[in-house]
C-alpha cells in the first residue's frame, strides 16, 4: 500500500477493434508486473472504422465490471486537416500525425465529443474523462470541453485538468514513441529520467499504446518503470483520482488538495 498522497494512473490508448489484439498484449504485460486497475482510452470510430461491434463492446463491458475505467479518446483519431504555421506543423506532422482535436472549431469538437458520449451511454458505460489523441487540444476543443457539463476531467501530456476549468494539477506522463529506432532509444533513456525527477509529484501517469508490447526493449523499459513506481505509489484509474480530487476541492475550496488525497478515500472503486 502506497503512502497517502502518492498515486499512479496507467492508461492504454487507442483502444478500438483494429488495435484490440495489440492492446491485449499490453494489458497482459502490465498484469505480468501487477494486477492493477487501468484506464482504457476508447476510440468510437478509429480511422473511420466503427467501434460499435458487439464482441468488442462486450469485452469492454467486462473490463469495466472488473474495475477498469473507460475514457473517451477522440472520435476518429486521425487529423486530415492542414496545419497552420510552422509550430502547428511541428506538433501535428512531426510530434504526431493523429492530433484530431488540435485544429477543430468548437462546434466540430463538441459534435464529436457528443457522439462519443452517446456511444458510451448506449453501452451503459460510466464516462468521466475525455483525452484528445496525442493530448493535443486546440482552442475550439478547450471551449467544447468547458461547455460540456457531463465530463469531469481531461488531460494533457503534463497535466490533469478538472472540468469545467476548475483546477489543474501537474501530473507528468511517461510515454514511449515506437515509430522509429531512434524514437524507441530516446524513450527508453528519457522515461526513467523523467520518473526520477518527478518522484515528488502526487500523481504520475504511464501512458501506453498498442505497439508498446511489441518491442522487447521498450516493453522491459516501461515494465521496470511500472514496478519501481508501484513500490511507493497506489495504482488508481484517472477517474478515481479526479473524483477524489473534486471532492477535496468541494470540502476545502481554498486549499490545494491533490497532494493530500488519502488512500482510504480511493479504496472504493464502484463509483467509477
Amino acid at each position: 500500500m502506497a503512502p497517502d498522497g502518492r498515486f499512479l494512473a496507467v492508461s492504454v490508448h487507442d483502444v478500438a477493434p483494429a488495435t484490440w489484439e495489440r492492446c491485449h498484449r499490453v494489458l497482459d504485460a502490465v498484469r505480468a508486473v501487477a494486477d492493477i486497475p487501468v484506464t482504457l482510452l476508447a476510440v468510437p470510430a478509429y480511422h473511420g472504422e466503427c467501434s460499435a461491434q458487439p464482441g468488442f463492446e462486450m469485452q469492454l463491458t467486462e473490463r469495466v465490471a472488473a474495475g477498469d475505467e473507460l475514457a473517451l479518446h477522440g472520435y476518429f483519431h486521425c487529423d486530415p486537416q492542414s496545419p497552420c504555421g510552422l509550430s502547428d506543423w511541428l506538433r501535428r506532422r512531426v510530434y504526431t500525425v493523429e492530433g484530431e482535436f488540435a485544429g477543430l472549431c468548437e462546434r466540430e469538437a463538441a459534435e464529436r465529443i457528443h457522439l462519443g458520449q452517446r456511444w458510451f451511454a448506449a453501452n451503459g458505460w460510466p464516462l468521466h474523462g475525455f483525452v484528445a489523441p496525442a493530448w493535443l487540444l486546440g482552442a475550439g476543443a478547450w471551449m467544447a470541453l468547458r461547455g460540456n457539463p457531463d465530463l469531469l476531467y481531461t488531460s494533457t501530456l503534463t497535466q490533469l485538468h478538472l472540468l469545467p476549468a476548475v483546477a489543474s494539477l501537474r501530473a507528468p506522463c511517461l510515454t514511449y514513441s515506437t515509430r522509429t529506432a531512434w524514437r524507441r532509444t530516446c524513450s527508453r533513456l528519457w522515461n526513467p529520467t523523467l520518473a526520477h525527477f518527478t518522484a515528488s509529484m502526487p500523481l504520475i501517469r504511464l501512458g501506453l499504446h498498442p505497439d508498446d508490447a511489441d518491442d522487447a526493449a521498450v516493453r522491459r523499459s516501461w515494465q521496470r518503470c511500472l514496478g519501481h513506481l508501484l513500490e511507493d505509489r497506489r495504482a488508481v484509474t484517472k477517474a478515481e483520482f479526479a473524483l477524489a480530487w473534486a471532492e477535496s476541492l468541494r470540502n476545502s475550496p481554498h486549499e490545494v488538495p491533490a497532494p493530500a488525497l488519502g488512500t482510504a478515500r480511493l479504496l472504493g472503486r464502484a463509483e467509477t
